[in-house]
């Protein structure tokens, strides 16, 4: 933060209390075993408080769960793959026996049997697994340390597995990362998706340019490879060739398809930052270690943090001046400069 967003900030008044929000992100793992090209998670520098590995407490974690007594939908996913931790499930048990819903993001790498089974009968609501190309050079290009075929091979035991327990849970959600790069395999993903019983294919942008102040000198790489590869820069009639022929099919198929908006959103320049993004207000997103973050896009604490969970304290932090300033400059026309190219901000994502 800069000394004149310091200073415009010692200068606000703090506002109401924040109900604390139904909705919440926790990353269970700050590592992964793949090193996406396109990932913040290649560039983080920050630690665990105590121990070796990149694994949220579970202690702490039922602790912070306890605290969010308005949460309805529990997010676990952060930078890293989350069933690396060894208590994954219970985590999910958890929360489900809390009446919450829960929901998870994978790689798919990981998804053993075991696992796979787990995934069917712990309670998980909807699993979001992360494929972002239809032929094995895209897709390991892209998702360095992975093997399309294992991928796809874990895809079809969960999908049998769910058959053979006859269970509705969890929802399969396909998310693709887009870029000009794989855009081409767009409508063979929607393909894959319906082959496998995912009910919906997620589309999404590159979260952030990664070249705002906020970000340290070591997420240089990003930006540069966001030039390189982001739809901004994309031939618009290319674009509508391929998200046209995906429509089509997912139309055909039955199955969702949510696309991004390749160009920012003409927003007029009076409109509050609150009315593009609610996360501060209605979200939380915490980290492995506990840090309270302004939402996943920020990457990791060494970019942004408003404070560090204990398990007593979530309160003083919700409402607290770190927070609450946040807010009120992001519910301004000057938006905190981490939020000025982010793909939810410009109507991108």
């Amino acid at each position: 933060m800069s000394q004149s967003q310091a200073e415009i900030l010692s200068k606000t008044p703090i506002p109401a209390r924040v109900p604390t929000p139904s909705y919440v992100q926790i990353e269970p793992v700050g590592e992964c075993n793949l090193r996406c090209t396109m990932c913040p998670i290649n560039y983080r520098n920050d630690q665990p408080l105590t121990g070796r590995h990149k694994f949220m407490d579970f202690d702490l974690y039922c602790q912070i769960v306890d605290q969010f007594t308005n949460m309805k939908t529990l997010h676990l996913q952060g930078l890293g793959e989350p069933m690396l931790h060894p208590r994954f499930f219970d985590m999910v048990t958890y929360a489900v026996n809390k009446g919450i819903r829960v929901t998870t993001n994978t790689n798919l790498t990981t998804l053993n049997p075991k696992r796979a089974l787990l995934a069917v009968t712990t309670g998980l609501d909807t699993l979001h697994f992360s494929i972002d190309g239809t032929t094995a050079e895209t897709y390991e290009r892209i998702r360095v340390n992975a093997r399309f075929d294992k991928v796809i091979a874990n895809l079809e035991n969960l999908a049998n597995t769910k058959q053979r327990s006859g269970s509705a849970l969890p929802h399969l959600h396909m998310v693709m990362v887009i870029m000009r790069q794989n855009l081409a395999e767009l409508p063979d993903l929607v393909r894959i998706a319906k082959q496998y019983g995912a009910e919906e294919v997620f589309a999404q942008q590159l979260s952030h340019d990664f070249g705002d102040p906020a970000f340290h000198v070591n997420f240089q790489p990003l930006n540069d490879y966001v030039k390189e590869q982001s739809l901004l820069y994309e031939d618009p009639q290319r674009i509508e060739q391929y998200f046209s022929q995906a429509r089509a099919l997912a139309k055909e198929l039955g199955v969702v398809l949510r696309l991004p908006s390749p160009r920012p959103k003409p927003y007029p320049a009076d409109m509050p930052g609150r009315d593009r993004c609610d996360w501060p207000w209605s979200s939380a997103y915490i980290s492995f270690q506990g840090y309270a973050m302004p939402c996943c896009i920020a990457s990791t604490p060494e970019v942004m943090q408003l404070g560090l969970l204990n398990g007593t304290n979530l309160a003083e932090i919700w409402n607290g001046p770190a927070y609450n300033q946040f807010r009120e400059q992001l519910a301004s026309t000057t938006a905190p400069e981490i939020c000025r190219s982010c793909s939810i901000y410009n109507g991108m994502f």
